[in-house]
């Protein structure tokens, strides 16, 4: 709905300068931002903590496992490959741990929960939305990291705005058409992220889209490093094996359209990958994968978990992620996915005993 907002503008300024104004911004979202619920539960004295999701565990588990972590990184010996100028091993230390610090802040993860606030959007509605993304990041060539700005965009912009199911699908491109002009060398125009979406936007509503979604996120777009640069640390060791690397793409992409893998950071995404990974094509977890992801197996296998109970769902074969990933050009990784964990996985409720003290 509409909602009229008074304008407020100093004497000797000139509102047509202005980037944006807060009437574009509800124009956009189409729903009016909800704080009533967060001054309730603030005042409600009845309300408990949240019981603990993985990635998070209680205290002794995690003390053990940054034991474990410490002990293998003090002893392992790191061979580094001077000719090995994909990994720029002059500088790969301090570029992760960058990376590391970047992560730690709250401005690039989105809010897990976010679609308690949200009125007319679920979850199995953004797994629609970024499953399209997928498809429309492959039709047009696109670079890996555009796709995981752009669906770090979406995700953030939700966890801020309430928004109308109607543009639901604007703030997807809107999303893409940002992280393209960031990423790409040659970015799509905007003409074509209106035929991407079959003319249901025009032009103008994805530029006044633009505007929204950046003032929203304060202009901060370039601090998410996707979980691919990760992976290509801890393939360091296995050699660069050629099919955990494409199995593990495939299923960081899975995560990709899983709610839950929201609460976890880029660097855990690419250690469950991997791990799933190594589980499927029958490798262990040894001292150099620990080394260069800093995750021990115990801490990953939840997240092992749930990509096997995503892989399992009822059409899942008819997601596009599978689809791409079926093709002999990614050695077929989504259907051998798919039948290992079809023979191979059983719930065995693990994954809740580990989140327990």
């Amino acid at each position: 709905m509409d909602i009229e907002v008074p304008q407020i503008v100093e004497p000797d300024a000139d509102p047509d300068l202005s980037i944006i104004n807060e009437r574009e911004v509800e124009n956009m979202v189409d729903v009016q931002e909800i704080e009533v619920e967060v001054a309730e539960n603030a005042e409600n004295p009845t309300v408990t903590n949240a019981p603990r999701v993985w990635p998070d565990v209680d205290t002794d588990r995690a003390t053990r496992h940054h034991k474990e972590v410490t002990k293998i990184q003090e002893s392992f010996e790191d061979e580094v490959d001077i000719y090995d100028t994909t990994m720029v091993s002059e500088y790969a230390d301090d570029i992760f741990q960058y990376m590391s610090e970047l992560e730690a802040s709250d401005d690039i993860m989105p809010n897990p929960d976010y679609m308690d606030a949200q009125a007319e959007v679920t979850w199995s509605m953004r797994q629609t939305l970024v499953d399209w993304l997928l498809q429309v990041h492959l039709r047009w060539h696109m670079l890996p990291e555009t796709l995981w700005i752009a669906i770090n965009i979406v995700d953030r912009f939700l966890s801020r705005r309430p928004v109308a199911l109607v543009k639901l699908q604007l703030v997807g491109v809107t999303a893409m058409f940002v992280a393209a002009k960031y990423e790409e060398i040659v970015a799509p125009s905007v003409d074509e992220f209106v035929y991407m979406t079959e003319n249901g936007y025009t032009k103008e509503e994805i530029l006044k889209g633009e505007r929204v979604v950046l003032q929203t996120l304060d202009f901060k777009v370039s601090q998410y490093c996707s979980p691919y640069s990760w992976m290509r640390r801890i393939s360091k060791a296995d050699n660069y094996d050629i099919q955990t690397r494409t199995l593990g793409k495939f299923i960081a992409e899975v995560a990709l359209l899983d709610h839950r893998f929201l609460r976890c950071k880029p660097s855990l995404i690419s250690a469950v990958a991997m791990y799933s990974a190594r589980r499927m094509l029958g490798g262990d977890w040894n001292d150099a994968f620990v080394f260069y992801s800093g995750f021990v197996a115990e801490h990953l296998e939840p997240g092992h978990q749930w990509i096997c109970e995503k892989l399992l769902e009822e059409n899942s074969t008819q997601l596009y992620v599978c689809q791409k990933y079926a093709h002999k050009k990614f050695l077929k990784a989504s259907l051998f996915a798919i039948d290992w964990a079809k023979n191979n996985w059983r719930s065995t409720g693990q994954d809740h005993l580990m989140l327990k003290k």
